[in-house]
């Protein structure tokens, strides 16, 4: 009766919640409703509680001394988006390796596109803002989100071209790459070059681990965290930023070569085959330590890298992002005006920067390559969707979400380009997926 009943909940929730966590747009449904409770308790009665949570403080205590002592907010920005960023430099390292950005002659059309579709929406913003207080924000309209514009493509199915989607998947990666370079140079404090020193020392170690041979995921993940990590969140450099670094130095290679885990795989099935089976529920200790053998096998013909990835991507996915925009895209509509919205250019140039920038240095940059002969483009990259990617660029909300609050301390302008953020997001999104999903797209 008990297996009857695990049997019935299985299927009827934990394969349905399997199957929703495996697709590709099952991430940006998450967001997408993560950031609209938000909004929702940040203009509810709840709202001064909302905000209040965030700013309770947690660290360590030892002999009255106070260590690491940082508000909620600050343990999301730089704690949790760490491992959302760790993930990022894993897959910029697979990609490097064997994906996407392996070949560059390949690439040449996404990567100039990924360029220019960062440039000019920094542009559209500093021509707006040059020479006022809100000139630092420049690097907001830059952003991507890439779980959510990947979120709307892969939503169209097959009404886009493969070449599409890969064409936005490399723009997206490369956009994160630009995106961790910027968050790298411009956006530090003040910089304790000890802490810095401490922190290369750790990274140092992973290196020369990685070299000599180390496959542990806990030697790394000690070393990365306890190291790397502290070091940077205590130097003034953004601590994603070490994140991104560690993942850089994580094995990619696994301990047990293909053509041997084929080779032992083949010889302990036929092991297991040869076992005279007991016909009960439990199997027999020689078949257990073969099993055993088997998946320790399987554990190290996967590189570290890889493992890591596969295992962290949907606590990344499903936790560590939803959290984020829980603790930031909250907006409060009380008491806002025309007058506080428009008091700067920040909500202006964030929203053209994304809606108008993004597109066009995007289309632009791609016509130029091509035209040049610089670069190849297919016949399914048609005019109509090389604009409709660069609107589903445009959607900025996470990334732009976390950019914004290291550009700005002043809660009005960090207001202001959240509103940005989100109009253009929402107009980029919908305008992608009208010019992408429509009938004569082919045309």
């Amino acid at each position: 009766m008990t297996s009857i009943r695990q049997e019935k909940i299985r299927r009827a929730i934990v394969t349905p919640l399997q199957q929703f966590m495996n697709k590709e747009k099952s991430a940006g449904i998450v967001l997408g409703v993560s950031i609209v409770i938000a909004m929702a308790v940040a203009n509810s009665p709840w709202s001064e509680d909302y905000f209040h949570f965030f700013e309770n403080k947690v660290g360590f205590a030892f002999n009255g001394e106070q260590y690491l002592y940082y508000s909620l907010h600050h343990w999301i920005n730089d704690g949790l988006m760490s491992m959302f960023f760790f993930v990022v430099g894993l897959e910029l390292k697979r990609e490097f390796i064997g994906g996407e950005l392996a070949d560059p002659r390949n690439t040449i059309l996404p990567i100039g596109a990924a360029v220019a579709g960062m440039l000019v929406p920094a542009l559209v913003y500093t021509l707006l803002n040059a020479g006022t207080p809100s000139a630092g924000g420049w690097g907001i309209p830059m952003a991507t989100d890439i779980a959510f514009s990947l979120a709307i493509i892969y939503a169209l199915g097959n009404r886009v071209p493969l070449a599409a989607k890969v064409f936005l998947t490399t723009l997206a990666i490369v956009d994160d790459l630009g995106a961790v370079v910027v968050i790298a140079l411009f956006y530090t404090s003040e910089i304790s070059f000890i802490n810095i020193a401490i922190g290369m020392t750790f990274l140092g170690v992973m290196f020369a681990a990685n070299k000599a041979g180390v496959k542990n995921v806990l030697f790394y993940g000690l070393l990365g965290i306890g190291g790397v990590w502290v070091a940077f969140l205590m130097s003034g450099i953004h601590a994603t930023i070490a994140a991104v670094l560690a993942a850089f130095v994580i094995p990619a290679d696994a301990r047990l070569p293909e053509h041997l885990y084929l080779k032992r795989a083949a010889g302990n099935l036929r092991r297991f085959a040869e076992i005279k089976p007991n016909n009960v529920s439990t199997l027999e200790h020689e078949q257990v330590e073969v099993i055993s053998t088997m998946m320790n096998d399987t554990r190290d013909a996967i590189p570290p890298s890889q493992r890591l990835e596969h295992a962290m991507h949907p606590f990344v996915s499903f936790v560590v992002m939803p959290v984020f925009a829980l603790a930031n895209a909250g907006v409060s509509f009380a008491g806002l005006d025309v007058q506080t919205v428009f008091s700067t250019n920040v909500a202006l140039g964030v929203a053209l920067g994304l809606f108008v920038g993004k597109p066009l240095g995007i289309m632009l940059s791609t016509l130029l390559l091509v035209r040049l002969g610089i670069a190849k483009k297919t016949e399914a990259l048609t005019l109509r969707r090389i604009i409709g990617l660069g609107f589903l660029a445009s959607i900025g909300f996470t990334m732009s979400m976390f950019i914004s609050t290291l550009a700005f301390t002043d809660d009005t302008m960090l207001l202001q380009a959240k509103l940005g953020i989100f109009t253009a997001s929402i107009a980029g999104g919908a305008v992608g997926y009208k010019l992408l999903g429509a009938k004569n797209a082919k045309k």
